[in-house]
């Protein structure tokens, strides 16, 4: 099964961005903290975690994070071609964004 984000790219976004009052962007170099980093920020009133493909364990982070951190929206950053997009999709992204979008 071949998994895909929504085509419209305004399709709920609206609801997720007032999920919280700033969405931060993540850069993790370590997985093995990146679920007790999304917990501290999820505690903290931010829901909405851009996590960014920019390192080798950005996918890794993401599934942690989306699998086992309550309450947390995933989603990825600098999403350069369509192979990263649908890797991120699969690892729990609910939203992607490419750099200057």
């Amino acid at each position: 099964m071949r998994a895909v984000m929504r085509r419209d790219p305004q399709s709920g976004i609206g609801a997720m961005l007032a999920s919280g009052p700033v969405v931060p962007v993540i850069v993790v170099d370590d997985a093995k903290t990146a679920i007790r980093l999304g917990r501290a920020l999820v505690a903290g009133g931010l829901r909405v975690l851009e996590i960014t493909l920019r390192t080798p364990v950005a996918l890794e982070a993401l599934r942690a994070i989306a699998g086992e951190v309550e309450g947390a929206i995933c989603g990825v950053g600098t999403v350069l071609d369509a192979k990263q997009l649908e890797a991120s999709a699969q690892a729990g992204a609910r939203f992607a964004v490419a750099p200057g979008a």
